[in-house]
């Protein structure tokens, strides 16, 4: 195995949603791998520091404005990106909301901005980028669940659905483009701390509750996802389509560490 497999030197990454939290992460890594970057998200002023950031370490970027709950706005985007670079290589397709609420209170309003946002709009960045993929013969989408394309959590009713719409979506859309050499995957983030939920995280209570049910005993950390994200958008998973990479500390095991009281 050599470096090689991993090396995004010459590549364009697009990654949507990228004013903030994981979007950026996602981000950094595939620059640090080599790629040169298009970054989206509905203000264009709202990603000046990040441009300016990924810049310095020497890598061409441009940003673009994108509403993935706006049609013509995807196609857009879509016309800009390829005119900046000429080709995208890799589709990181993170733009996304939630709405925290039991899901008595849920009205139709909150599920239709969830689920537009999180599974229409990926589903068709995923269609427009495709379009520029294909008649290369290659690709790379890499469309971002979340642990709860897997697991069902209270309060989240049309996250969680859109979610795991997500991991459906990607394995279909695998089978759909296969044979024209793009690969689609999910990679499923646990709990990593962003603006979404950082509130949760200021309570020191719900934190040791939460790490109590994850066998590595933490959040995630920022740096847990580089590996996981240039190992997708890279030659070094060319044979891998259709798949949801776990990355969440082993909470998807159900796990729950025991309370050992002394007699």
């Amino acid at each position: 195995m050599t470096s090689e497999l991993f090396d995004l030197t010459g590549q364009v990454a697009l990654v949507t949603g990228a004013s903030r939290g994981l979007g950026q992460y996602f981000g950094r890594a595939l620059a640090k791998a080599g790629a040169d970057l298009i970054i989206t998200s509905r203000k264009r002023d709202d990603l000046s520091s990040f441009e300016a950031e990924i810049k310095a370490m020497g890598r061409r970027v441009a940003s673009v404005e994108l509403d993935v709950r706006d049609h013509g706005s995807i196609q857009s985007m879509a016309q800009a990106a390829q005119a900046a670079f000429g080709r995208i290589h890799v589709l990181v397709n993170n733009a996304g909301c939630n709405v925290r609420k039991p899901a008595l209170d849920v009205t139709w309003d909150d599920w239709n901005l969830v689920i537009e946002t999180n599974l229409r709009g990926s589903f068709f960045v995923a269609q427009a980028i495709a379009r520029q993929m294909i008649p290369h013969g290659y690709g790379r989408i890499i469309n971002i669940g979340s642990v709860t394309s897997v697991f069902g959590y209270a309060g989240l009713g049309p996250y969680t659905a859109s979610r795991g719409g997500i991991r459906q979506l990607t394995m279909s859309l695998a089978d759909d483009w296969g044979k024209h050499g793009v690969t689609v995957n999910c990679l499923a983030p646990g709990w990593f701390k962003t603006e979404q939920n950082k509130v949760m995280y200021e309570d020191p209570g719900w934190v040791e509750y939460l790490k109590e049910r994850i066998p590595l005993n933490r959040p995630g950390a920022p740096n847990d996802l580089d590996g996981a994200i240039v190992f997708l958008a890279s030659e070094a998973s060319r044979y891998i389509t259709g798949q949801t990479l776990l990355v969440d500390g082993g909470i998807s095991t159900g796990a729950m560490r025991a309370t050992v009281q002394a007699r």
